[in-house]
């Protein structure tokens, strides 16, 4: 049980996992013992510079999302992976941690042995899908080494393949760096960049818009970002009223308190692009190791943050137009009668903020807004759909709010409510399928080798 838990601990910090993959690529590449060393700590660090930085955007949404709340009288479930992860510790605790290191064997497995070559790090998101996967294949009425084995098969699987769905768009968004999305917002992203090249085209990019001299600040990313964000704690603490602040405030004024949280936003944002930075210097040519001595052909699967630095602009537009699209899904919602999904600002966030930088690769601007709108509107409907189908959790004020989650966990859901057990094992024996059939023909996949390709 120890051992576990211990493994458990490793397998969901991503830090120590990206730092265990560098150590072992520069070892396979018998590098100086100074320079593994540097090269293992670098995207250690960097990593935990990103999570300093999103831990600082995350506190700082709170209290916003809290303004929003009250001053716009709103009451609902708020999509929160975090949030319902430790709702759902308390009752499978066990199975979850199983289901993470059965996925993560079964991922590398799968890594070496077919033409899913990609090897996700993201190792907290690991955690909450496996988290996912416990609870609803508990309430489809698996329990012990059968649910830990389906479990983790399926996780292992789709953390292979949902990289690989849309690795032609995230060669769009990279220009040929060798990275994937290893991040389970993935299928709202990929739908984000196909909407987005029906709304614009690439080559009018956020990154290109055109600023007049006098406003030339605002190509400062952490500048714009911090105005930007003013305006709206500003907007929130004036609905909410200075009273309601003064009590997130303390004894800070309360419009003061609502300007230093939007500044500290901005900080937290910048403080993600230099840890990402860092991560990006050492971690690609220290995976090199990996693709070429253990795992051939090896691609690094990275959390959504790795892609802010690639289109800044998009990232605010993303943002803002992903919110706007988890407020229309939520006034379709109560027109419709159905629970209130509640717009949490740390979804619309970070997958609307890469929604828009995937909408930007394939549609410019205009595709940057659109596609994070579609995702918007995605990230409200799903997990209002996935309610149902967690069982005991469903009854929690909070659920699971990146796409994938959604996706996966009501197909399983519904097909085990359909035909039982028999349901789920057509969904294994079709992953199955998508994972071995391309080994076995002549021709390589465009999805799959796409990167080979662009070499």
């Amino acid at each position: 049980m120890e051992i576990l838990e211990f493994l458990r601990d490793v397998l969901s910090q991503p830090a120590l996992l990206i730092g265990i993959v560098s150590f072992i690529g520069l070892v396979a590449l018998r590098r100086p013992a100074h320079k593994v060393m540097t090269g293992t700590l670098k995207p250690i660090l960097g990593y935990l510079m990103l999570s300093a930085g999103a831990g600082v955007i995350v506190s700082n949404l709170d209290p916003l999302g809290k303004m929003i709340e009250t001053g716009f009288h709103i009451a609902g479930v708020v999509p929160n992976n975090e949030a319902i992860t430790s709702v759902a510790q308390k009752m499978l605790g066990v199975e979850t941690m199983s289901i993470l290191v059965v996925g993560l064997i079964f991922n590398l497995l799968i890594a070496r042995f077919t033409k899913y070559k990609y090897v996700f790090l993201t190792g907290h998101h690991s955690f909450f899908m496996a988290c996912l996967l416990s609870a609803v294949l508990g309430a489809s009425g698996f329990s012990g080494t059968q649910l830990i084995l389906v479990g983790g098969f399926i996780l292992g699987a789709w953390s292979s393949i949902s990289p690989a769905i849309g690795q032609h768009y995230t060669m769009q968004v990279t220009e040929g760096d060798e990275i994937a999305m290893g991040h389970f917002g993935s299928l709202g992203y990929y739908l984000s960049a196909w909407a987005g090249k029906f709304a614009g085209k690439p080559e009018d990019s956020t990154e290109k818009i055109e600023i007049p001299e006098k406003w030339g600040f605002l190509r400062d990313t952490t500048v714009s970002t911090a105005l930007t964000m003013m305006v709206i704690y500003l907007i929130a603490a004036i609905a909410a009223g200075p009273g309601y602040v003064a009590t997130l405030s303390g004894s800070m004024s309360p419009f003061l308190f609502a300007l230093m949280a939007a500044l500290q936003f901005a900080v937290g944002v910048t403080v993600v692009y230099a840890g990402v930075r860092m991560i990006l210097g050492d971690l690609i040519p220290a995976f090199q190791g990996v693709a070429t001595k253990i795992i051939p052909n090896a691609i690094p699967a990275v959390d959504c943050a790795v892609f802010f630095t690639y289109a800044p602009t998009a990232v605010v537009i993303g943002f803002l137009s992903s919110f706007i699209g988890g407020i229309i899904g939520m006034l379709i919602l109560g027109a419709l009668g159905g629970v209130l999904i509640i717009p949490g600002l740390v979804p619309h966030f970070f997958c609307g903020a890469t929604a828009g930088i995937f909408g930007n690769a394939t549609g410019g601007r205009r595709g940057a807004a659109f596609g994070a709108f579609i995702n918007g509107l995605a990230i409200t409907f799903l997990p209002a759909l996935l309610l149902p189908v967690l069982g005991s959790l469903g009854f929690q004020n909070t659920t699971f709010g990146d796409a994938d989650f959604g996706v996966l966990g009501i197909l399983i859901g519904q097909a085990a409510n359909a035909v039982g057990m028999t349901g789920v094992y057509a969904i294994l024996a079709i992953l199955l399928a998508v994972l071995v059939i391309p080994s076995f023909l002549k021709t390589k996949s465009n999805v799959i080798n796409y990167y080979e390709e662009e070499k």
